[in-house]
């Protein structure tokens, strides 16, 4: 499998800065993100995943399962060589997860953190029903969150292009059961939206009890796309987060009057 198929970048290459991989929500793809890596290309090098079943990859099948995405996103990713952020939104933070469990299980060293955003955690249960829904009432919870702009919503054709991958999301996020006891030990960063429908603040905060790297959660003006409302407050909410991701990864200084030889 090619690493290109899933990775997409969204800004220019700069090997020298942290690496921010992000992953898109249900029936989301890579291009959803290059808004938000322009206000973040100056300071980190960007990457978009891009899922099987949508957009140039529509020929594949789209997977049905978190675990099938996360296996394929860290396939393709690979353990880290330099700073690395997963950064996922929606869905996107469900699968983030599990390949930062999959990083951390072969080699934790160059994994700064996650940000996980728009998204309950992991053992909050939600909905899982949108998936059985018809395709009207499929399309209607998309109307609901205002991911997709009504005008595309409305053409047809669209429409039979994006709902055999948005269908295969949303089963694979709805039928999603965390492993009993998985725990993350980097960090978390927690974006949530003030008006979202459907993440409620506290079920947001509820990422701090699968890590033990600590968290901080932020409260964002906006629904279930917050990110599209307020992309510079979003962008400044980003680099604080991986700011303090680099600072619990600085070695502590010495005390002062110790060795500084072994």
């Amino acid at each position: 499998m090619s690493a290109d198929l899933w990775l997409r970048p969204l800004g220019p290459a700069n090997p020298a800065a942290v690496r921010l991989l992000c992953l898109p929500h249900a029936g989301g793809s890579a291009t959803y993100f290059r808004p938000l890596a322009r206000e973040l290309s100056a300071t980190f090098e960007v990457v978009g995943v891009q899922y099987p079943g949508r957009q140039d990859r529509r020929a594949e099948p789209a997977l049905r399962t978190i675990g099938e995405l996360a296996d394929g996103v860290f396939a393709a990713c690979g353990v880290p060589d330099r700073p690395t952020v997963l950064f996922g939104h929606s869905m996107g933070a469900v699968i983030a997860f599990e390949v930062a469990q999959r990083i951390e299980r072969a080699d934790a060293t160059h994994l700064l953190g996650l940000v996980c955003s728009g998204r309950r955690g992991p053992a909050v249960p939600g909905p899982d029903d949108v998936h059985r829904r018809s395709d009207a009432g499929l399309i209607q919870e998309v109307r609901e969150l205002s991911g997709t702009s009504a005008g595309l919503l409305d053409d047809e054709e669209i429409v039979r292009m994006i709902l055999p991958a948005l269908r295969a999301d949303y089963g694979a996020v709805e039928t999603y059961r965390m492993t009993p006891g998985a725990r993350l030990g980097c960090p978390v960063s927690i974006l949530t939206g003030d008006a979202d429908p459907r993440v409620s603040v506290p079920a947001a905060r509820a990422w701090a009890d699968v890590t033990d790297g600590g968290s901080r959660l932020r409260v964002l003006p906006g629904g279930h796309f917050f990110l599209d409302e307020g992309r510079a407050e979003v962008a400044a909410a980003i680099r604080e987060g991986i700011a303090e991701f680099l600072d619990r990864n600085r070695p502590a200084a010495a005390p002062a009057g110790a060795p500084t030889h072994p």
